[in-house]
């Protein structure tokens, strides 16, 4: 799934679409299907709900008599997960994120997001991160600069990685 944004030349709107892709066997070739979700208002920026036929969903529904719309969206991000999501599948069976947890309680996360990106972009630096934090969910969802990451490196004590590999070791015996 994806947020589609297409400007319209003939009202002047930037009008916001839900996508969703798939294989059509028939014409082998891929396909998608798209729905309204709004428009995007031009003084504020933000994402307004519409029905695509110039009347808000707000003034529709009090029309209608009907439950409330859903709520606008307040910024739109495209994201990919699924790696991420695997390593947290994995991570949690192994459980990798309880030991480090344990073992860092307050820098866990930046740890396991740390981790995921070098196993994902191995040739890259860490200064490049942030690139990676913008089209990638992760479990700190924040962006670590490369010199956070050098103090996140440099707060882990020899004391903590054996308490870890301990853990790991009891727990894969």
């Amino acid at each position: 799934m994806a947020i589609i944004n297409h400007f319209d030349k003939r009202s002047g709107n930037t009008y916001v679409y839900e996508s969703i892709s798939y294989w059509d066997k028939e014409k082998q070739q891929p396909r998608s299907n798209r729905t309204l979700i709004g428009k995007i208002d031009k003084e504020t920026g933000k994402v307004v709900p519409t029905d695509g036929r110039g009347k808000k969903r707000n003034q529709v529904a009090s029309d209608k008599k009907s439950k409330q719309g859903p709520v606008p969206i307040e910024s739109v991000k495209r994201r990919f997960y699924g790696a991420t999501y695997l390593f947290d599948e994995i991570s949690d069976k192994l459980g990798v994120t309880t030991d480090l947890k344990t073992c860092f309680p307050d820098t866990y996360k930046q740890i396991l997001s740390v981790a995921y990106y070098m196993i994902l972009e191995d040739h890259s630096p860490l200064s490049r991160f942030e690139r990676w934090d913008d089209i990638h969910k992760h479990p700190y969802g924040k962006n670590i600069s490369s010199q956070r990451s050098s103090e996140l490196f440099a707060s882990i004590t020899e004391e903590q990685k054996n308490k870890y590999f301990s853990l790991q070791g009891r727990r894969h015996a």
